[in-house]
């Protein structure tokens, strides 16, 4: 968010909070982005403040963490002094989390893969209407298509990217055996680890597809301690991956931190993923 937005969001998160009974003396930014995840204090509370647009990302990522922390998946839970639910609180949408200190040790590769093996076991348990991963790469093609909206992406980077995400959505989601309900976007700024082991956080990309898709987001070491899975599927979804994440960096209202930097490296990531993905 930009400086003022994210004053008011501050503010409006605070508000909020005190008016359902939390004690709020401070609130932190934690991070930053479309949406601002502030820590309350000292109720101990994390909220995660989003503009209206945003409402039903919010609605959508409070059901999935409710059906999830009712079969146990490592996920990071709800405020359970507040219901369950987005507060709004004009021209914002809030949710309550509990807040976990962070363990500063690094998460091991086998570590990761057995918190996303709960998890993937964990979402099998539900049920829950949620969009097929192409449904979310149709959104990434539609800003790298659509000049308005990423005016500065140049000719070459936009056919690189449009060729990219619409040839390997095709051909990853042609085969639909086997697809699961998935995180979404499980790489390592989304894995806390927390005093009580590792927890995903970040349930409003939840979506439909294999479990690879889930796996090319996680450092390439945790995937050889996931059994069973396809590692060329890996690669072409890892090389999917960061074509939609470079799309994002390329839209015109992007808000990432050094989002200059991430467009380089994003187009950088894509190519090398995709020399992987060739044959021989």
């Amino acid at each position: 968010m930009e400086p003022g937005e994210l004053c008011r969001a501050v503010e409006a998160g605070r508000a909020a909070a005190s008016k359902l009974g939390l004690r709020v003396e401070d609130a932190v930014v934690v991070h930053n982005s479309d949406r601002v995840a502030l820590r309350l204090v000292p109720c101990g509370v994390l909220a995660r403040v989003a503009p209206l647009g945003h409402v039903t990302d919010s609605e959508f990522e409070v059901e999935v963490a409710r059906r999830l922390v009712d079969v146990d998946a490592p996920v990071a839970e709800l405020e359970p002094r507040v219901d369950p639910r987005v507060h709004v609180r004009d021209p914002f949408a809030m949710s309550l989390w509990t807040y976990y200190e962070p363990v500063e040790s690094v998460i091991a590769p086998a570590d990761y893969a057995d918190a996303l093996l709960l998890l993937h076991a964990a979402l099998r348990r539900i049920d829950l209407d949620a969009p097929h991963f192409t449904d979310r790469v149709a959104g990434a093609l539609g800003v790298v298509n659509d000049r308005e909206r990423s005016p500065e992406l140049s000719d070459s980077d936009r056919e690189l990217l449009g060729e990219t995400l619409d040839g390997l959505s095709a051909a990853i989601g042609a085969e639909r055996a086997g697809e699961q309900l998935l995180h979404g976007e499980p790489h390592p700024g989304n894995l806390l680890n927390t005093r009580r082991g590792p927890l995903f956080v970040d349930l409003a990309t939840c979506c439909r597809g294999p479990i690879e898709f889930d796996l090319a987001h996680a450092p390439e070491e945790v995937a050889q301690h996931y059994a069973g899975v396809d590692q060329d599927l890996i690669h072409r979804c890892r090389a999917l991956n960061w074509a939609m994440f470079s799309a994002w960096r390329w839209r015109r209202d992007d808000q990432m931190p050094d989002r200059e930097r991430w467009r380089v490296e994003g187009l950088d990531q894509v190519r090398a993923a995709l020399e992987r993905c060739a044959p021989g």
